[in-house]
């Protein structure tokens, strides 16, 4: 019994973890394809823009498209809303006060 508890937990965990992973890698993949272009700086200085809790802020707020517009103004309508969930993991994950560093 104990033994199939334990085997159902690390399964959970590994599908979780790798979930959570493929958001953020998606993100980082959405904004090299999609917004690099309008945001001249890379990936990485985009997502250090905030720290953590101010990214967490901006999203539970409405805002984050909004502040990615005012982060990258010339993106102005080319921004597709379907980006927003992964995005925001993607910049949660590597905000300036992460402890992940982006090797991109």
């Amino acid at each position: 019994m104990f033994s199939k508890l334990v085997m159902s937990i690390f399964l959970f965990m590994a599908i979780f973890t790798t979930q959570s992973f493929a958001d953020v890698a998606n993100g980082q993949r959405i904004y090299k394809k999609n917004l690099k272009q309008y945001c001249a700086m890379s990936a990485s200085k985009f997502a250090s823009t905030h720290s953590q809790d101010e990214w967490e802020e901006i999203y539970d707020a409405g805002e984050f498209v909004n502040e990615v517009k005012k982060i990258c103004p010339m993106l102005k309508s080319a921004y597709q809303g379907k980006w927003t969930e992964d995005l925001y993991k993607f910049s949660y994950q590597y905000a300036n006060d992460s402890d992940h560093i982006a090797n991109y």
